[in-house]
């Protein structure tokens, strides 16, 4: 008889129907079971950060907000502060100060021209002027720096094949100038000749050294510096304006966190009933001190990149043109005596050259003296015709002008201003002795060093000159350090600053949570 103690099916402890239950599946749905559960509790965990409906969770979403917002904002300071370094790298330390090497290229070009000239005119009569020796050896100096300032400039043009271009046409043109110079030297040795009256020899082949120096080694010389400037100006007006509107950006971004860590702060205050955090009410200061900070450091990085370029960079660039054109005219004047058949192409130029220096509307050189005299007494009175008018003075001087208002400037214009005329009155006399056929003074004059002649007035003029350029490089100086004594400290402590207060955030944050586990 057989005793089955298994219960009907259906009854309670009767055996599941493995048709319903799907048979040897049994063992594998109890192993999965888990799964949906731990997939519903990330869903929740996701859902609690994305949509808070908790204060845990409020308080972490509000965190990474503010942290979020914190690091927006050192990360548009540090954008900024690239530009800022940038700018000032390029204008104070790289481009600028080569540009203005490639400047001195054209001043030392220039004087190495009137050298030969000075040589030529005095002759055998080795008393006049510097003398043919020391003559020479200041050609040699300015061949030098000539030679310096082509290696900055071959620097400058980097891979750029325009400027590569005429740096080796510049050189080359340097190199045969040299060579006519140094045949018109050696002829002029072989012959012994009184002042300003050079054998035909002698006069042919300086004339083409000169014409090669004045129609092609100077303005390839000029057109390196324009291109090489316009480096510079390109790199002032992009940075600046980054820096400018990244001080509007900073205090943006800076709002925004403060508005977030005030929010968070006030929400701890209110859900945890204690009126003050204080390492969130740190991180608030913290925040609101760098944001005020950091926009008002980058608006003075962009002061301080404007007066390195404008009163620094623009007025060097222009008194140092003045000065490489002052040069020209000043070799003119030796030609003009040493060349008599060419004299009225040298007074042309002479003419047009003063009139880039300091402009007013006259069309001779007669008129210029005299216009010249009228400006620069209405200039040292103050009346100063305004702009549009056509006896207002302009050129590289008439815009020094205006050109800032740094300490000591205006003594030094007036200073230019004043040897500027009294130079160009010696130019009058010597003029005035030719048109009188008596060359020899006008030689002698043009020559001499003492008040009321020509190379002493000149020298007078271009001392006064070297004044002034010594003034705006001390402004583009003195702007390029304090841009980057501010950079460097902000270089360093935008990482660390940023660290800070983002822990202070979590070191305020922390405690509340811990007390929810």
């Amino acid at each position: 008889m057989s005793t089955d103690l298994t219960p009907p099916p259906g009854a309670p402890g009767a055996p599941r129907d493995p048709a319903v239950n799907g048979g040897g599946a049994v063992a594998a749905d109890d192993r999965d079971s888990g799964l949906p559960a731990e997939r519903g509790r990330a869903m929740r965990l996701l859902s609690r950060t994305l949509r808070p409906d908790s204060t845990p969770a409020r308080v972490r979403a509000m965190t990474l907000a503010a942290i979020t917002a914190i690091a927006l904002l050192f990360a548009t300071v540090a954008v900024i502060y690239t530009h800022a370094r940038d700018g000032l790298q390029v204008i104070g330390h790289d481009a600028g100060p080569q540009v203005v090497a490639t400047a001195d290229l054209y001043f030392a070009l220039s004087d190495m021209d009137a050298q030969v000239a000075n040589v030529l005119l005095i002759g055998e009569e080795s008393s006049l002027g510097l003398g043919r020796a020391e003559s020479l050896d200041l050609y040699e100096q300015r061949r030098s720096e000539a030679n310096n300032a082509m290696l900055q400039a071959a620097q400058l043009a980097g891979s750029d094949p325009t400027q590569q271009k005429t740096v080796q046409e510049t050189l080359d043109g340097m190199g045969r100038y040299e060579r006519l110079a140094s045949e018109a030297l050696q002829l002029s040795e072989q012959n012994d000749y009184r002042p300003g009256s050079p054998p035909a020899p002698v006069l042919k082949k300086y004339r083409e050294a000169t014409e090669l120096m004045r129609l092609e080694v100077l303005p390839k010389a000029y057109n390196l510096t324009l291109d090489n400037a316009s480096i510079v100006r390109t790199t002032y007006e992009t940075e600046r304006t980054w820096v400018l509107g990244g001080a509007a950006a900073i205090g943006l971004t800076g709002i925004i966190a403060v508005l977030l860590l005030t929010r968070l702060h006030v929400y701890l205050a209110r859900a945890f009933r204690r009126r003050l955090n204080p390492a969130i009410a740190a991180a608030i200061v913290g925040t609101t001190l760098v944001t005020l900070g950091a926009a008002g450091v980058s608006y003075y990085e962009a002061q301080n990149m404007q007066r390195a370029k404008e009163e620094g960079f623009d007025s060097v660039l222009a008194v140092s043109r003045a000065r490489a054109i002052g040069m020209g005219i000043h070799g003119d004047q030796s030609r003009f005596l040493l060349d008599p058949r060419r004299a009225d192409t040298y007074q042309q130029v002479y003419l047009d050259s003063s009139q880039s220096i300091l402009f007013v509307d006259v069309d001779n050189l007669n008129a210029y003296y005299s216009k010249v005299d009228k400006g620069i007494a209405d200039y040292e009175n103050g009346d100063i015709p305004p702009i549009g008018d056509e006896n207002r003075m302009l050129g590289f001087l008439g815009e020094q002008e205006r050109s800032g208002d740094i300490a000591g400037q205006p003594e030094a214009l007036d200073d230019v201003m004043a040897s500027y005329q009294t130079y160009q009155e010696s130019d009058r006399k010597m003029r005035g002795l030719v048109s009188d056929g008596d060359r020899r003074d006008a030689i002698a004059l043009r020559m001499g060093a003492n008040d009321g002649e020509v190379r002493g007035e000149f020298d007078r003029y271009d001392k006064s000159l070297e004044e002034l350029y010594t003034l705006h490089r001390g402004a583009f100086d003195s702007a390029i350090e304090s841009g980057d004594r501010w950079i460097t400290g902000w270089a360093v402590g935008i990482p660390v600053t940023a660290v800070i207060i983002a822990g202070l955030v979590l070191a305020g944050v922390r405690p509340r949570l811990a007390e929810y586990r």
